[in-house]
């Protein structure tokens, strides 16, 4: 017979599935913000009193525009695990990724605003690279060739899953589901990497050459993470 004590204990002890999802909501929200002060406050220190603003087209606007897209597709895929999947190391993975990717946009979008820039490219993206990825040709979505064309419409940045990939891996459940995201997710991250090391080395702003070693640093562990998982699952990455 349960005592006044013990359905006090419970009541104290028991938490609703909802306020959980709210408590990680608020924490990857608080993330983003915290990623916009530091972008706008890192930047504005790193600024000589000389340096230009970067202007609408340059390297620098044209990669924060479309590296907050491609981190925001990141992200999307990352919830879309975190609720789907019963692994706790992809939900864990999933949750990582949020957070750091999340951060990373905000700083993205405080340079913008510091720079009175849209959130958003006008047109189509990736305009900004003015040159190949050597050695990315034969990768998939490494290419702006038409093979890259979304057949819905629009071009997609490098490693972006399309929307046809979008729908497949909202169709799945199970190990199809946990591999299918696993492999979009390393695709994904091969491509944001090779976005960035061109803007590294197309840029002397030293605010983006900090946020490209952080991509680097995370996107690179995570890589690694993801082929080992993968090859638990008796898995491959998708084919080139």
């Amino acid at each position: 017979m349960s005592t006044e004590a013990d359905l006090d204990t419970e009541e104290v002890t028991e938490q609703p599935t909802w306020s959980r999802w709210v408590i990680i909501g608020g924490t990857l929200l608080a993330v983003l913000l915290i990623g916009a002060t530091a972008g706008m406050f890192l930047t504005r220190a790193a600024d000589e009193p000389a340096a230009a603003t970067p202007a609408a087209g340059s390297v620098e606007v044209g990669f924060a525009q479309d590296m907050s897209t491609h981190h925001l597709q990141a992200v999307t895929m990352a919830g879309i695990a975190r609720d789907r999947t019963t692994d706790p190391e992809i939900k864990q993975l999933s949750f990582d990724i949020e957070r750091t990717q999340l951060e990373q946009v905000g700083r993205m979008k405080g340079w913008l605003m510091l720079w009175d820039q849209p959130e958003q490219a006008i047109g189509a993206p990736m305009k900004w690279m003015t040159e190949p990825m050597a050695g990315h040709g034969d990768m998939p979505g490494m290419s702006m060739a038409p093979s890259s064309v979304n057949p819905a419409g629009g071009a997609l940045m490098p490693g972006m899953a399309s929307d046809t990939e979008l729908k497949k891996l909202r169709s799945l459940s199970g190990r199809e589901f946990d591999v299918y995201f696993l492999q979009l997710m390393l695709r994904h991250h091969q491509g944001g990497t090779s976005m960035a090391q061109y803007a590294a080395a197309h840029s002397s702003l030293p605010a983006l050459k900090a946020l490209v070693n952080s991509i680097l640093a995370s996107q690179g562990a995570e890589m690694d993470q993801i082929k080992l998982m993968l090859s638990g699952r008796g898995a491959q990455p998708l084919p080139a």
